[in-house]
């Protein structure tokens, strides 16, 4: 007697075909032959009551699995109708599994050997399915004898483990080849970066406003200044006529919070960045679990990579550690601010840490302008105004251009992973720091300098402590680091010239008023001029509308502009808006800088090596040199990513900072609100795959009880 259950029938072979074509939409002729012949010449019961709608899969699937199976042992498989199953796997490969396993209604009794791919998932839920097709009829089963196994349909692989914590590293203004330069006297946390992580040499910003505000933001939100909108660290406010900085917030319930007992003035939020910043992101989509800190000497600096929302968002002002209303106080940070005072490095000196024979440069940066109360040589000691006894303004200025500082920086940082258990819960923190004094000391000493070299040096001692305490505290491989800066330097023009260049400095000042001077003629108003703000020109209210219907007056404009010594360049709004496309890699570096109504009315592009100087006439110069423009010395940075999930090695293909947030987002699962960067992907060790968020609840032993 046949052992073949009642109501149920034996498929042939091409019932096993259909049931294939259903899964992948194959019409009968084209179906692969392998597909076809495979399937052994006796079958197991298949109920099948109606065909399936499913994804679809590729031939080139099926021919991958019939090629590659080996033979293992399966019993029995049953499986509800189609609806109590559950989700339907997202993977295409398991398509194939719904269509002959999820139709419902019966069962299929297997037995003997099968043909199953020992494989990882996703495949072997496709594997599985035609496998229980492929069997023979299993006999009758005797008294005595076990019951067959029930085994369940495979299901998608489980999403694969996320970083325990995600550490944002940017150091203001290091320019890319400094890791070239310097990586032979590196013995820390620098040097484990390029060893062990992931090094983009070829990495540079596509726009033209190379600013602190911009690129921590580019850097945090994966976008570009066109759309994330922070254009420079201040820019002319049309409504108001006045300038605002990048992080100024006008409601009048904001305010800054000193640590301390410090009162500082102002009121700073992340109010004025148009998207939100992957950290923001992190933090919604965990449902509020994530922490999210970021440390730095600015306010542009911490609030950008914070973003709206953070647990601490902590910067240096005034003498004292800084906060504001939005983003709440810290305890610890009280406690550290208390015990751990910046006045405790008043008298202190900074010497050379290295022999002198060690160093680059001259030991006298030619055109420096080192802060007040400093020599142009080492060793620079932070004492002040000369003959002070106790901290004053010009001593917060020096340690702020010291070691000492980012040294301070990363003591906030480990304080922060052991208060908050960073990295302790099932879900992924956050921690931001911005290294802010390389940018103080490439201003006053230039990238040619002794300071530049002794200051990276200490910072690679202090990030090789910070990923010490990571590895001791998160668990080395559990924590993912990435490192770049917001954008590099221009050499001190006085430097260059010495070399035979053409540098030399452009004058902003005299510029408008040659440009004030030719529109004069054409009854235009006495200061046609808002502003003149880095490379943006501001017109006041309605010139530049006139300007555009006057075609003689707007030439004039123009020419005087070309015809200030540095002048390479002059571009209009209407050239920038939308991004048009362009061959052009200057205009597209202006268009990925320009922001509607942020934004000057016409651009200035300097020569190479010409400073752009807004020093006032008849003014000494208050810095050696600085930066903001589209020239590669001021965009090619480093970026270089660290620790989970990262394959190790040097890459050279053209990438940009605003690639970590992406990557960032797809190692943690979650998706950026807007984004113009690319997942680094050739850096990851595994395919980037969907990830969902792990909120968590999180062990606050040891940890301050603070609003979520």
């Amino acid at each position: 007697m046949s052992s073949t259950p009642t109501g149920t029938f034996t498929p042939s072979i091409p019932c096993i075909a259909c049931a294939i074509r259903c899964a992948s939409g194959t019409p009968r002729r084209t179906i692969p032959i392998s597909a076809r012949f495979f399937v052994p010449p006796l079958f197991s019961t298949i109920s099948c009551a109606s065909r399936c709608s499913v994804r679809s899969i590729s031939g080139a699937d099926i021919n991958w699995l019939f090629s590659t199976m080996r033979m293992v042992g399966v019993s029995y498989h049953s499986c509800p109708r189609r609806g109590q199953c559950g989700p339907q796997p997202s993977n295409r490969n398991a398509a194939v599994v719904n269509s002959l396993a999820d139709c419902g209604g019966g069962s299929a009794m297997v037995s003997n050997s099968v043909l199953l791919k020992r494989a990882l998932l996703p495949r072997a839920a496709m594997a599985a399915a035609i496998f229980l097709a492929g069997t023979v009829l299993l006999p009758p089963r005797t008294a005595g004898q076990a019951p067959p196994l029930r085994v369940a349909v495979p299901k998608p692989a489980k999403s694969p483990a996320r970083p325990k914590l995600v550490v944002l590293l940017v150091v203001d203004q290091m320019r890319a080849d400094y890791v070239d330069k310097f990586l032979g006297q590196w013995t820390g946390g620098l040097k484990r970066l390029v060893e062990e992580g992931a090094w983009f040499r070829e990495a540079a910003y596509p726009y033209a406003a190379t600013e602190t505000c911009v690129g921590h933001a580019t850097i945090s939100t994966g976008a570009f200044p066109a759309t994330h909108g922070m254009v420079a660290n201040a820019w002319w406010d049309r409504k108001d006529q006045r300038m605002v900085t990048c992080t100024a917030d006008p409601d009048p319930k904001v305010k800054n919070i000193g640590y301390a007992g410090a009162a500082p003035q102002g009121a700073d939020t992340a109010l004025r960045m148009a998207v939100p910043s992957f950290a923001e992101e992190l933090k919604f989509q965990t449902s509020g679990a994530t922490r999210v800190v970021a440390f730095s000497l600015k306010a542009r600096a911490a609030i950008t990579m914070a973003g709206h929302k953070a647990d601490a968002a902590t910067w240096f002002d005034g003498g004292a550690w800084v906060t504001s209303s939005p983003y709440g106080i810290q305890p610890f940070i009280e406690e550290h601010a208390k015990s751990h005072p910046v006045t405790a490095d008043f008298a202190k000196t900074w010497a050379l840490s290295l022999p002198e024979k060690a160093y680059w440069y001259d030991e006298r940066a030619l055109g420096a302008v080192p802060p007040n109360g400093w020599d142009l040589t080492f060793p620079h000691p932070l004492r002040g105004k000369s003959g002070v006894s106790e901290p004053d303004p010009e001593f917060y200025n020096q340690w702020a251009s010291s070691p000492y500082a980012d040294t301070a920086l990363t003591e906030l940082a480990e304080k922060a992973v052991d208060a908050l258990n960073l990295g302790k819960a099932a879900g992924t923190d956050f921690l931001a720091v911005g290294y802010s004094s390389v940018d103080y000391v490439g201003h006053a000493f230039g990238p040619r300098s002794r300071e530049i070299q002794d200051v990276l040096v200490r910072l690679d001692k202090d990030l090789g402590n910070l990923f010490a305490h990571l590895d001791a505290k998160v668990g080395r491989g559990n924590y993912i680091v990435a490192l770049s800066a917001d954008h590099g330097v221009v050499p001190i023009p006085e430097d260059m010239q010495t070399t035979g260049a053409d540098a030399g400095l452009l004058r902003l000042p005299e510029l408008r008023e040659r440009m004030e001077k030719a529109l004069a003629g054409f009854k235009y108003p006495k200061s046609p001029i808002a502003s003149v703000s880095g490379s943006d020109i501001y017109f006041a209210p309605g010139v530049y509308e006139k300007l555009q219907h006057d075609p003689a007056a707007m030439q004039a404009a123009l020419n005087a502009a070309l015809g200030e010594p540095g002048v390479a360049a002059v571009y209009r709004a209407e050239e920038l808006r939308d991004r048009p496309a362009t061959q052009s890699p200057t205009i597209r570096a202006f268009a990925n800088s320009y922001f509607p109504g942020r934004s000057g009315d016409l651009f200035i592009l300097p020569k190479p090596y010409w400073l752009l100087d807004s020093t006032p006439v008849g003014k000494p110069r208050s810095y050696g040199t600085g930066h903001g423009v589209p020239y590669n010395y001021d965009q090619h940075v480093p970026v270089l990513l660290m620790g989970f999930d990262i394959q190790p090695g040097q890459y050279f293909q053209p990438v940009t900072p605003a690639d970590i947030a992406p990557t960032f987002a797809a190692l943690c699962g979650i998706t950026l609100a807007s984004r113009d960067g690319h997942i680094l992907a050739e850096a990851l060790k595994k395919p980037v795959e969907a990830r969902a968020p792990t909120p968590s609840a999180r062990s606050n032993s040891g940890a301050p009880s603070t609003p979520r």
